[in-house]
């Protein structure tokens, strides 16, 4: 019977080590799911100032293959890709025969543009970001060449975060919900 109050301190002692160990296991999923809270937080606030860009390219772009572009793009003369499929097809059409760039687009996004009216060189050197809303800043030739088989068009690679809509012309491309 002497051994039973030391069996007892044992699992007593055992109990609290266990429950202390359940807290803090409990603390740290609360302060995980915080930083994920406050990373996605920091993802949603919008940007304000120029977005770096990452990559560029210019060439030209088959009319024949302007139905690739996501139809509320297609007429506009700048526009996003969002996705890995559509910035695929693009590409092929755009660059036939070079490889694909690696493009991670949950943290990035491809901005274009690309002549509408003439064929004119085009080359983006600019994104300016006022309060979320991306404005793409572009050069362009001037000529009075009509567009026949193909336009000119630049793309760029931007960070996503803080990048709510893009300025297309009057309107207001809304980003994340036109993927």
């Amino acid at each position: 019977m002497t051994n039973r109050p030391c069996n007892d301190m044992l699992s007593r002692t055992f109990l609290v080590l266990i429950c202390i160990a359940i807290i803090a296991g409990c603390a740290g999923f609360e302060n995980k799911g915080k930083a994920e809270d406050d990373a996605l937080t920091q993802h949603l606030q919008p940007l304000n100032g120029e977005a770096k860009i990452l990559q560029s390219w210019q060439g030209d772009y088959p009319t024949a293959q302007l139905n690739l572009l996501l139809d509320s793009q297609r007429k506009n003369g700048i526009g996003f890709i969002g996705n890995a499929e559509i910035f695929k097809a693009v590409w092929n059409a755009f660059k036939p025969g070079e490889a694909i760039p690696d493009i991670d687009f949950k943290t990035n996004l491809v901005l274009f543009a690309r002549n509408t009216q003439f064929y004119n060189r085009i080359r983006i050197g600019k994104v300016n970001v006022t309060k979320g809303v991306a404005e793409v800043l572009a050069m362009e030739t001037m000529s009075a060449m009509p567009i026949e088989d193909k336009v000119a068009m630049s793309m760029v690679v931007i960070a996503r975060q803080g990048i709510l809509d893009l300025q297309s012309g009057d309107k207001i491309i809304q980003i994340n919900k036109s993927e």
